[in-house]
């Protein structure tokens, strides 16, 4: 009984409506506890430290879920890449080409137009980065929920899309915040990878083997001055994805089965709780639509991400570069475009990442609420359009099995 519990357990918390739900539960929870005449104790939750002395590790609450509970995040997005990129949608030149593309667009689009209207503005030498990333989770939640009379393709592009996107927004990760660097404590983390990588070729499957191995790659990498959460994308980038003869499950597979349901029921819901809680007073409020900053994240989100996914995939198709998917039009492309410009996880990482000490104590809190602001505008529009698109594909859905109807009558 407790078994069959627990596969249904998991098995609902694998689903994107349910983790996107939580999310965005664990976002508001955030939001309205901050905001409350409880908010002080909000404040000190997420500064609580957590220390491990002996690793000289004083992290508080919110460093523990933004530098370790997202390092699971993004191994389930490094399996994710990795099983796109060896048997999925981005596995075929032809069929990977408009993904990608896409993703390029999403990437540079938003940067360009973030750096334009906040240049000279402190802390954009690095915030033109904040409006880069597509919240994979977030986005297919929202899919599903409103998305579910729009082909099945539409799914297919939107993650391959935001996989690639946050695979370039990880590298962005890796160039702009590593200041300091250890060589002795990176050469550390590479011999883990390394060790990760044998144990696959060895098809090893004991979870002693790699326990120690992801601790202290991620460790590592930490005191190496590289941000830890990359620890997960190349572990997930390393690990097999093609089953051998007589194998019920690749590692990959199996691994992302058992590990997706923490990620999307703990990981990015607790990391939500400690990130969204910004105070939303009357100053915060007066500068958002006002503020350079502020102003450069949500145009570059809502504007960049649409018109870069968008553009350049119509570009692309247009010109013969790559094909469009299966069933969709293009009006369906730019409902999926403007889900693009739901920034949350990785925007919010970004922006405590490149804000970090620059200007006062709300210009970190302006900054996610300018990234909060757009990811719920975004959401909202696109799934208004996802919904008239569905109404659409819906009606010619009956008429065409009326005329079939017809004409076997």
């Amino acid at each position: 009984m407790i078994t069959r519990m627990h596969s249904e357990l998991t098995r609902y918390l694998r689903t994107e409506t349910v983790g996107g739900a939580m999310l965005l539960i664990a976002a508001a929870t955030a939001l309205l506890w901050v905001n409350s005449p409880w908010g002080a104790s909000y404040v000190t939750m997420t500064e609580t430290v957590l220390p491990i002395a002996p690793l000289h590790l004083d992290l508080t609450l919110a460093d523990w879920t933004k530098d370790g509970l997202l390092a699971i995040f993004f191994f389930v997005a490094g399996l994710e890449l990795k099983r796109e990129l060896v048997v999925g949608e981005l596995a075929d030149p032809r069929r990977a080409a408009l993904p990608i593309i896409a993703a390029v667009g999403g990437v540079v689009t938003p940067a360009l137009i973030a750096l334009a209207v906040g240049f000279g503005v402190e802390g954009m030498d690095r915030g033109w980065a904040i409006p880069v990333a597509t919240d994979i989770a977030f986005a297919l939640a929202v899919l599903a929920m409103t998305g579910s009379r729009i082909p099945a393709s539409a799914r297919v592009f939107l993650l391959s899309l935001a996989v690639v996107d946050d695979l370039l927004a990880i590298i962005l990760i890796a160039v702009l915040f590593t200041t300091t660097l250890s060589v002795l404590w990176l050469l550390a983390a590479v011999g883990c990878f390394a060790g990760w990588a044998l144990a696959q070729h060895r098809r090893i499957s004991s979870p002693f083997v790699y326990m120690p191995l992801a601790l202290i790659a991620w460790y590592a990498l930490h005191e190496a001055g590289i941000h830890p959460t990359l620890a997960g994308v190349g572990l997930g980038l390393l690990t097999r994805v093609k089953t051998d003869p007589g194998e019920d499950e690749a590692p990959a597979t199996r691994l992302e089965h058992l590990i997706q349901p923490i990620s999307a029921g703990l990981c990015v819901p607790l990391f939500a709780l400690f990130a969204s809680g910004v105070p939303l007073d009357g100053k915060v409020f007066g500068q958002l639509f006002t503020d350079r900053l502020s102003l450069a994240i949500i145009l570059g989100l809502l504007l960049g991400k649409t018109i870069g996914i968008f553009g350049i995939s119509w570009v692309a198709i247009r010109f013969g570069i790559a094909k469009r998917p299966a069933n969709l039009g293009y009006r369906d492309m730019f409902a999926l475009s403007v889900l693009g410009a739901i920034g949350f996880t990785v925007s919010l990482l970004v922006a405590e990442l490149a804000l970090a000490g620059v200007g006062d104590d709300t210009t970190v809190e302006l900054a996610k609420a300018a990234v909060l602001v757009t990811s719920m505008t975004a959401s909202l529009a696109g799934s208004a359009l996802l919904l008239r698109r569905g109404r659409v594909h819906q009606a010619r859905h009956d008429a065409g099995a009326l005329q079939r109807q017809n004409g076997a009558a």
